[in-house]
């Protein structure tokens, strides 16, 4: 039976008791500590007014800057069900004294009633990725009824929103979570109690805060306190951290699963080939069976992704067949490798979206797959990676080598970082005939448009957009591709 006729031939699972609404006000109540003047059953739980749908809960929350309560008429307006408020509410709503505190208690009461298999996500770079490819897996065989935390919603706020969005009669569920901070990962896993953690990789992001890599390994390492009793650990066979993040899973008695190259990898990579139109076909030994599956997404990173994904699926149960034909099908999400047509003189160019965060480790690897690209001339317009602190200069410096090793015809730069990269570009030394890269270093993404407008980009180009989010150079993307931004 090949793996197509599996997936269309899941069982239904049974309902059970599962209430079909996500939450009711009773249940809510309950869970918040709260008094709920009316009662009411809600689809969605939200905390951005101008996100609200009929149906949803709106949260009320409290920021720096922000109060949401100048937001609950304008919720109710688009058909919020009720809200979640810290004072008198004309509307349907359940009253507490503090609204940040409800939602991280309503998160944890969608954690206490759920039945399902969890994993956690974090890592320097490739989380959300390897997120969204866990669930495309698991949600196609179990006929949708896997659950992930949308975008990188994978913060102190994040997290419990995308708990208390978990329905009851989940039988997955997918977390993602992020820290720039020791012991914020903790404080995330205490709440998402996963059976199984995924580490996908570790890199300086976040280093100005943390200090060394072995200091990011050790925070990241932070998901395993979190993990249910026989709990696994899944982690990169070939980081030079390996052993630290094996240590700290085997203190905590999990079962640890390494993925990756590496002799000593459990799921191990055989072969990678080029696919048929993009991609790589391959090969990897999981110890009792050898599969092959096609990844959509390009790159030796996503070959080393796919890695981790099939660990997971493996690990909670899921059907492999699934999550083979998920990667084959899995298209870059947009600030995450969505790879776009854009028009040019004499024809299309291609555009190639990674604006939403850079990290050395990342532009490396992004840098690497331009240069597989059989393009007409290559542009890669790269913003300054942040939280770097004083190995920002030799980080951004290092760049000049994965750009010449990429062939690229010109590289605009973006933000004041980027000095230290110009310079390397521009020393006659580091620049031998036939292998210099023409650059830009602008202060502004407006300044970086008109010096790709002036380029003249042409049939057949490839262009890498990469920087921290920061930066903004996803209003570069939407202006070259006519999205809207």
């Amino acid at each position: 039976m090949n793996a197509q006729v599996r997936v269309l031939e899941w069982p239904a699972a049974s309902e059970g008791e599962a209430s079909t609404a996500l939450w009711d006000a009773i249940s809510i109540a309950r869970a918040v500590k709260g008094t709920a003047n009316a009662d009411f059953r809600l689809a969605g739980v939200e905390i951005d007014s101008r996100d609200v749908v009929p149906g949803d809960l709106f949260f009320a929350l409290k920021g720096e800057s922000m109060d949401g309560h100048r937001f609950v008429e304008m919720a109710l307006e688009k058909g919020a069900a009720a809200v979640i408020v810290d004072r008198a509410c004309d509307g349907p709503h359940v009253r507490v004294n503090d609204t940040t505190d409800a939602l991280r208690k309503l998160g944890a009461a969608a954690r206490e009633r759920s039945r399902a298999r969890i994993v956690g996500v974090t890592g320097s770079a490739g989380k959300t990725g390897v997120k969204e490819a866990i669930f495309a897996a698991l949600d196609r065989s179990s006929r949708g009824r896997a659950h992930r935390s949308v975008k990188s919603y994978n913060n102190h706020v994040g997290v419990p929103l995308s708990l208390a969005r978990m329905p009851e009669r989940s039988r997955y569920g997918i977390f993602e979570m992020g820290m720039n901070h020791a012991g914020e990962i903790a404080a995330l896993t205490a709440q998402v109690r996963p059976h199984v953690a995924v580490i996908t990789t570790i890199a300086p992001a976040h280093i100005e805060m943390l200090g060394s890599e072995e200091a990011i390994a050790d925070a990241k390492a932070e998901i395993f306190e979190g993990v249910e009793e026989d709990g696994t650990a899944i982690i990169p066979a070939d980081s030079p951290h390996f052993e630290r993040l094996r240590d700290a899973a085997m203190r905590r008695g999990l079962r640890v699963i390494a993925f990756g190259k590496a002799p000593h990898a459990n799921v191990r990579l055989i072969d990678a080939v080029d696919a048929p139109g993009g991609g790589s076909l391959i090969t990897a030994e999981m110890g009792d069976r050898r599969i092959c599956y096609t990844v959509a997404m390009p790159g030796e990173h996503w070959a080393a992704n796919s890695l981790a994904v099939m660990a997971a699926v493996r690990a909670v149960g899921g059907d492999l067949g699934a999550a083979g034909l998920s990667l084959a099908e899995m298209a870059g999400m947009a600030g995450r490798g969505e790879r776009l047509d854009i028009e040019v003189e004499g024809g299309n160019a291609l555009l190639i979206d990674e604006s939403y965060n850079a990290n050395p480790a990342s532009m490396s690897a992004t840098l690497a797959q331009l240069g597989t690209h059989g393009a007409g001339r290559r542009v890669a317009v790269l913003g300054a990676m942040k939280e770097l602190g004083s190995h920002a200069p030799a980080f951004h410096a290092a760049l000049s080598a994965p750009l010449r090793d990429a062939g690229v015809d010109l590289a605009i730069l973006v933000g004041d970082e980027m000095d230290a990269l110009a310079r390397e570009l521009g020393k006659p030394a580091e620049n031998p005939v036939g292998n210099a890269v023409p650059f830009a270093h602008c202060e502004t993404v407006e300044q970086a448009m008109d010096s790709l407008r002036e380029f003249g980009l042409k049939n057949g180009d490839a262009v890498l957009v990469k920087g921290s989010n920061s930066i903004g150079l996803d209003a570069l993307v939407s202006a070259f591709s006519s999205k809207e931004g």
